[in-house]
């Protein structure tokens, strides 16, 4: 149909004009031979768009002989797909026609109404495909996972890509050799695209549509798909995968000293609209977990982004954040605060809940200090050194832990020497009250 979109009449029919994903419907693979049995499984195609999920599915029934029922999950609501169910079992029950009840953006749908179809898919009354350019692991509910395998679709190869620009030009159903495309053109189309065929097609199709035919046939050149193109359309999703698996990626890069690689997931996070003060956040967090004391400016750095980013916005909000990025990138880095936290974490939940010692407690009034509050409390600037290695801080149970563990990098090097004479200075002083003759206390570790 001439009227329909370019990428409309470019999709494929069967599985031999399918371009792509050949690590699902290459040959041999299961999911190819189910479809060419005609003996289709329920299934839930997870991938980015443009990467072929209503085509497969689209394929799949025809191949099956089944009725195709497409719903858009945007759209629709429990009336449609209890009347879709109900036309879907009577036709069953005519002439034995299966129904295949595809449905686009699945994880919009709610916990009700995909519980609507789960009776139904398990009765064999329809046969579900699913499409979800989010985490189904996360957005479809988990009686409708164990009854449906999962495809994982991939960003198209640059190649696939050419090809199907290809095959438009040349075929009858889309520009039918009365287009050709520059070398460069129709590099910027591949490389633009970003392995989503479909804005390719509609790229070509509106410079196509731009360019004056002369003798028959329209010349797009480099200016016309530059023109139709306008700028990159970055895949992220401000509260979907994309948003989690940019920011981890940002934050891997710095953590692993990369200022160019963070710089990079900066840029894209800020062009895709991500929230400046989310990024500023976790960096103030990436400089107390990853940096910590092995430089303590990373922090105030930190902070300092983020205050200024607060005051100012974007487009400008991106220097401090890029001041940031490049200085936790390359600061030396220690999680020992993270690693304390673990071994804290295990002697509060492992050990017994002791009081806080007597010596420790504020006598506030008289009775607490008949009940021995604060009694033989050591004050620590009565030290010369202004410290007093006979004190002890933790309960009983605990005397002795060693949490903090620093590290040899950056400023946490000279913290280390220190702390190593602290705790020297303590255990002297607990072999000398105790009698010990161990240079460690019970519990260090």
């Amino acid at each position: 149909m001439p009227d329909k979109p370019l990428a409309a009449r470019m999709r494929p029919r069967d599985l031999s004009e399918f371009v792509g994903q050949e690590h699902i419907v290459g040959e041999g693979r299961v999911l190819r031979r189910a479809i060419e049995a005609g003996q289709l499984p329920s299934f839930i195609l997870w991938g980015p768009p443009g990467t072929g999920k209503t085509t497969l599915a689209a394929i799949a029934a025809r191949q099956a002989h089944a009725r195709f029922v497409p719903l858009s999950a945007v759209s629709a609501g429990v009336a449609d797909l209890r009347r879709v169910i109900a036309d879907a079992t009577k036709v069953r029950s005519l002439n034995g026609e299966r129904t295949v009840l595809f449905i686009d953006e699945i994880h919009r749908f709610n916990k009700a109404q995909q519980d609507v179809v789960l009776p139904h898919v398990e009765e064999g009354d329809i046969v579900l495909i699913g499409a979800t350019t989010e985490n189904p692991s996360f957005e479809v509910i988990n009686a409708l996972l164990s009854r449906s395998r999962v495809y994982t679709l991939k960003p198209l190869e640059d190649g696939h890509v050419r090809a199907i620009v290809r095959r438009a030009v040349a075929d009858e159903r889309g520009l039918g050799g009365k287009v050709t495309l520059a070398a460069d053109a129709e590099d910027a189309l591949v490389n633009v695209a970003n392995g989503d065929a479909r804005v390719a097609l509609n790229a070509l199709e509106l410079a196509a549509d731009a360019t004056a035919a002369a003798g028959g046939v329209r010349a797009v050149g480099l200016d016309a798909v530059r023109d139709a193109l306008q700028r990159r359309t970055l895949l992220y999703d401000r509260a979907g995968d994309e948003h989690y698996d940019t920011i981890s990626a940002f934050i891997k890069s710095v953590r692993g000293s990369d200022p160019d690689a963070g710089l990079y997931w900066l840029v894209r996070m800020i062009d895709a609209g991500e929230d400046a003060m989310f990024i500023a956040r976790r960096l103030v967090i990436l400089a107390a977990e990853d940096v910590g004391l092995a430089d303590p400016q990373a922090l105030v750095v930190a902070t300092a982004a983020q205050q200024a980013v607060h005051l100012i916005g974007l487009p400008e909000g991106y220097f401090p954040l890029a001041e940031a990025t490049v200085y936790l990138a390359l600061a030396p880095k220690s999680d020992s605060l993270k690693t304390a936290r673990r071994r804290l974490a295990d002697d509060i939940e492992g050990t017994r809940a002791d009081p806080v010692p007597l010596h420790l407690r504020n006598a506030v009034t008289g009775l607490m200090r008949q009940l021995g509050y604060g009694k033989d409390y050591r004050y620590a600037h009565d030290r010369p050194e202004h410290f007093d290695p006979e004190e002890v801080f933790l309960p009983p149970s605990l005397e002795g832990r060693d949490y903090y563990v620093p590290t040899d990098m950056g400023a946490e090097a000279a913290l280390k020497r220190r702390l190593a004479d602290l705790r020297r200075s303590v255990r002297s002083a607990s072999r000398a009250r105790t009698g010990g003759t161990s240079g460690e206390r019970p519990g260090t570790g």
